[in-house]
């Protein structure tokens, strides 16, 4: 079920009613068969993968208790090994085998070996990545005494399932989902019907339909067009192809992140954030620390940590990054240009941090204001131009379209396009072309108040009057309505990171 289906439209209201409306005791079960609902919309056999990360996350659990002396130590580590290994077992056989096998045939031919058979046909459930992860993170915060056992397993089950974040993320924490997940009891219906909080998370929803349906939708004609057919264009339609991708990525992906974090609000729970103005990054350190903040902290606590982190001389924290980035980008697809994608973002994190002494003395000896707005824009261009290269990589079909691209747009220039007429060609005709220009404004400028406030769309406009809130409601749903981009008989465009 995709948030932007009219099933959803029915399905979202219909929870929420009964979750205010339930009695008390029974909320959780409501929302847990709520959540395997919606999941199952998608297929119902694959609810049972679901299911069995649960039960084995929730007894390792149970198995680990509270962090032990040295005689249990070893039987602990054990109980985290196993639990992981299932949950990351059922990740690699939907999402790696094929991959695998694949990769293996190579190097059998190369050998001149028998090839090796499918003997599968690997269908990837939707939102495996996120809820094996969410598992795998709860099992370590357990082990480390980070979080208490859930004794409750349909309390933790929901963890597990919640319907708002359960395909696309954020990949919640035990310590912040499961707590709230453990008070549902003491919810009351006046504690749950809050105006404020209720007309918060409905803005955010709206935003994020914006988000989707207007520009990522409607940019992503734009990418497709140039991309599915990337080797009769030049240069500029090339980089115009990928900057729109790198619109289209970022308000496709964070928009099921605020439409997430504005359902779970409207109920009562608090979702992380996951992206914070990514684009307006000065470094690609920074950069991943505004970009699905979710995942980048789970690399970073539950992998980067345990190898040793920063803690390590210099060499060994490099190869840290290169294997957590590395990692990153086969998490995202079953796909060596994933791989090189995320390796690319390692290695330009391992040269800022091996030149960042070069380039603050180069900077005070030509007189710059690292403090000025001038030197802070040319590093937000610089690193949006570095994410610009790495894109070719990941919206690239493959490493050899990736290196083809490339070539075309660093040996095949043709400026005379900017102004013959050729971008009112590649899928958007000129008053699509305006409409997505009013709403790609409409995005700068609020990325810019949230860049420059550092805060949250409902936070800011919690500040404003009520007149206001209601004048960016109306806004935003006729936006909606009237630009949306609906497909013909409203069939609803899935969300790309439904595919990792």
């Amino acid at each position: 079920m995709l948030f932007n289906s009219v099933e959803f439209l029915l399905f979202f209201p219909a929870a929420v009613l009964g979750f205010f409306l339930i009695p008390k005791k029974l909320k959780t079960v409501w929302l847990l068969a709520a959540s395997y609902y919606f999941y199952m919309c998608w297929n119902v056999r694959h609810a049972v993968l679901i299911a069995v990360s649960t039960a084995v996350s929730w007894a390792g659990g149970l198995l680990m208790g509270k962090p032990a002396d040295d005689g249990r130590r070893l039987g602990r580590k054990l109980v985290l090994a196993v639990c992981c290994m299932v949950n990351m077992g059922i990740l690699f056989f939907y999402k790696y085998f094929d991959f695998a096998l694949d990769n293996l045939n190579v190097l059998f031919q190369k050998a001149g070996m028998p090839l090796l058979d499918k003997p599968f046909d690997v269908l990837l459930p939707a939102g495996l990545s996120f809820f094996t992860f969410q598992a795998v993170g709860y099992l370590i915060d357990v082990y480390r005494g980070d979080t208490e056992p859930e004794k409750n397993i349909l309390s933790y089950a929901l963890f597990v399932s919640f319907f708002p974040q359960l395909v696309a993320g954020p990949i919640e924490r035990s310590k912040n989902l499961l707590g709230q997940v453990r008070r549902i009891p003491e919810m009351g219906l006046r504690q749950l019907f809050d105006y404020e909080r209720i007309a918060g998370g409905l803005i955010l929803m709206l935003w994020g339909y914006f988000q989707k349906m207007v520009i990522a939708d409607r940019i992503a004609v734009l990418s497709d067009t140039v991309f599915d057919s990337w080797y009769f264009y030049g240069a500029v339609e090339l980089v115009v192809a990928v900057a729109a991708f790198s619109i289209q990525i970022y308000c496709d992906f964070a928009s099921y992140s605020v439409i997430a974090q504005g359902a779970a609000r409207v109920m009562g729970f608090s979702l992380m954030e996951n992206f914070n103005t990514p684009y307006f990054s000065g470094s690609m350190r920074e950069f991943w620390r505004r970009w699905h903040i979710s995942l980048g902290t789970w690399f970073r606590d539950y992998l980067y940590i345990p190898l040793g982190g920063s803690r390590c001389g210099r060499l060994r924290r490099y190869l840290n990054t290169m294997i957590i980035f590395a990692a990153s980008g086969l998490w995202h697809g079953a796909a060596w240009h994933y791989v090189a994608w995320g390796t690319l973002h390692g290695l330009f994190q391992v040269i800022g941090a091996q030149t960042e002494a070069f380039r603050k003395k180069l900077a005070e000896q030509a007189g710059m204001d690292r403090s000025s707005f001038s030197f802070r824009f040319g590093q937000i261009a610089v690193t949006y131009l570095l994410t610009l290269f790495t894109l070719v990589f990941f919206r690239a079909g493959s490493l050899s379209q990736a290196f083809g691209c490339i070539r075309k747009i660093f040996t095949e220039p043709d400026p005379w396009v900017l102004t013959d007429g050729t971008l009112y060609t590649l899928g958007l005709e000129m008053a699509q072309l305006h409409v997505l220009c009013a709403a790609l404004a409409v995005l700068l400028s609020v990325s810019i108040i949230r860049y420059r406030k550092q805060e949250t769309l409902d936070v800011f406009l919690g500040r404003q009057g009520t007149w206001f809130r209601w004048l960016v409601i109306a806004g935003l749903f006729s936006g909606i309505f009237l630009f949306g981009m609906y497909g013909p008989e409203y069939d609803a465009s899935q969300f790309i990171y439904f595919q990792f």
